[in-house]
């Protein structure tokens, strides 16, 4: 526990990278499936 005591502020630097570094990669995968979607809606238009 000591290591947790001493070592707050990186594990939460730690904590807010890792969501932050999780929401770029969902948005960046949502925009590949609006970019797919959208190739596929202008083939059929």
């Amino acid at each position: 526990m000591e290591f947790l005591a001493e070592h707050q502020l990186y594990i939460v630097m730690i904590i807010v990278v890792g969501i932050w570094l999780g929401l770029f990669a969902y948005l960046f995968r949502l925009e590949g499936r609006i970019r797919k979607l959208e190739k596929e809606t202008d083939r059929e238009s």
